[in-house]
């Protein structure tokens, strides 16, 4: 049995659409937010936490856990989601944006990407075969076939490259396949040019996935081309297949993008701002380093019951960050991580209402950025 997708409820405004992903493993309901993995640990997080808040599927890194502590080890060790505590779904990136993001230490051609660690400078070769068999060695229930990611900006003959070379190595990526369980899901690329992007769509689309993925957005372009390119790329997706929008973002980004039919996001934003000091909340953003929190006895979310709410101040949590407490990095993580998972909820019950656009109208206005 691969990777199934079942639509339950349409909303009536907006294309929204809330379902439920299921593998032989088990089973999510989308919209969803997929907290980030990256090195089989969602960090600041035990994985009974994530339970607790919600959430059917994390994400998983196979550039760092290829590097360390290395699949066959992760195979030899039971596999990923034993490994690290987690009895739900993972999905696994290929790989493809790490190296990519790390332009002065690798080389692309159409056979493969050769890059050095960033760990110890060791050379190595990433093809789309091996990316599927590190993926299907860790275990994981969604895998990702390799693509090129280009930041923004760049040249439109450097992105219509990238696409069809993101198109022959999908092709690669599929007949790599040994497993028949969980699911892979192809990614769509073609930068901020329309015509690139209705290419790519094509293309890939036209290939047998599990799902199809929303790629090249959050590179540095902005804002505004990055919805506008949700708002085109959506729309050209399969419509009874998930749709995954990668590495974005903030909760009015994930709204936004869940208006135009995007089913699944991932980003480390409520992680990495936790760790920094800043909490996501139904009335804004609180950064608890500015000085004005210092006699603060507010929970960080009146509406929250997450256990940081329910149990510390934004004057104690801003004392914990200035002292460098780890507590304030866990404590800010759990709301955070808290926050999004029910966000999602609320708006699959919108889309189940039928009046999403009310919903997200409203939060908006509440100050959710």
């Amino acid at each position: 049995m691969t990777l199934r997708f079942t639509i339950e409820a349409k909303d009536r405004g907006t294309p929204a659409r809330a379902g439920v992903v299921a593998s032989e493993r088990g089973s999510f309901r989308t919209p969803a937010f997929m907290p980030v993995g990256t090195a089989a640990t969602v960090k600041g997080v035990w994985p009974a936490q994530l339970r607790e808040m919600g959430y059917g599927c994390i994400l998983g890194n196979t550039y760092h856990l290829y590097l360390r502590p290395g699949h066959e080890r992760v195979r030899g060790l039971g596999g990923l989601h034993r490994f690290m505590g987690w009895d739900r779904l993972i999905l696994t990136d290929s790989g493809g944006f790490q190296v990519f993001s790390m332009s002065a230490l690798r080389k692309v051609s159409d056979e493969a990407v050769s890059f050095r660690s960033h760990v110890d400078g060791s050379a190595h070769i990433l093809t789309p075969e091996l990316a599927v068999e590190i993926q299907e060695t860790l275990g994981s229930d969604l895998r990702m076939a390799l693509d090129e990611c280009v930041a923004y900006p760049a040249e439109r003959r450097e992105i219509e490259e990238a696409v069809r070379r993101t198109t022959l190595w999908a092709e690669r990526s599929l007949s790599a396949r040994r497993l028949p369980d969980g699911g892979m899901l192809g990614i769509v690329q073609g930068g901020m040019f329309a015509d690139l992007r209705r290419r790519s769509v094509e293309e890939i689309c036209a290939l047998p996935f599990e799902g199809f993925a929303i790629g090249g957005v959050s590179v540095g372009e902005g804002k505004e081309l990055q919805r506008e390119t949700v708002e085109r790329t959506a729309p050209m997706l399969p419509a009874d297949a998930p749709r995954y929008l990668m590495g974005v973002g903030t909760p009015g980004d994930l709204l936004y993008a869940v208006a135009r039919g995007v089913d699944l996001f991932d980003c480390v934003l409520p992680t990495r701002n936790a760790r920094n000091g800043m909490m996501f909340t139904s009335a804004g953003q609180v950064t608890v380093k500015q000085a004005r929190y210092k006699d603060d006895s507010l929970p960080p979310d009146e509406r929250c019951g997450c256990p940081t709410c329910r149990t510390f101040s934004r004057a104690y949590l801003r004392h914990l960050h200035m002292q460098g407490e780890m507590l304030s990095s866990m404590a800010m993580t759990v709301h955070n991580l808290t926050f999004y998972s029910r966000l999602m909820e609320r708006a699959r019950e919108a889309i189940s209402r039928g009046n999403f656009g009310e919903f997200m109208k409203e939060s908006l206005g509440s100050g959710i950025e």
